[in-house]
């Protein structure tokens, strides 16, 4: 997004403090830190190895909880998160405009997205309502009518 003169980046407005759980964890593990953490939706990470670091390699919502694991009566505590998780998910570089941000997230119907560094390491998390929420903050506000009173006043006929 051009804002006076520079590109908002997916780093600047990603939230940096993300919930996250390991793929061998039970499922009622995850439940119970999206309860703790308020949130409804974990992204499911790995070390990244030599460079340090974790990767996402994964996400988790309350939404596939609910439908991969209670709509199908299976029994939460004999679940694991890597049972549950959308694998491979939509990244955004951390350096990726807000404009190819949305783009990306509105190609793959994504909500949110992990934002990563160069190397593939988990930076933070972006929300299509934290992108909505930055646009309508630059919007100016609109113009407001001039009321009948102010009109008649100005010798204008009212209509």
């Amino acid at each position: 997004m051009r804002v006076k003169g520079f590109t908002m980046t997916a780093y600047e407005l990603c939230q940096r403090h993300v919930v996250t759980v390991r793929r061998h964890e039970e499922l009622t593990t995850a439940a119970w830190i999206m309860r703790e953490r308020n949130v409804g939706c974990l992204v499911v990470v790995e070390a990244a190895g030599a460079i340090g670091g974790e990767r996402p390699i994964g996400l988790l919502t309350d939404r596939d909880i609910v439908t991969t694991v209670i709509a199908r009566n299976l029994d939460p505590h004999s679940v694991l998160v890597a049972d549950v998780m959308r694998r491979h998910p939509v990244t955004v570089w951390a350096n990726a405009s807000i404009e190819d941000t949305l783009q990306r997230m509105r190609g793959s119907g994504a909500r949110r997205v992990p934002v990563v560094d160069d190397r593939g390491r988990l930076v933070g998390i972006i929300a299509v309502d934290d992108i909505f929420e930055h646009l309508a903050q630059r919007q100016a506000p609109p113009p407001t009518p001039l009321r009948r009173e102010a009109r008649t006043k100005m010798g204008s006929d009212p209509i």
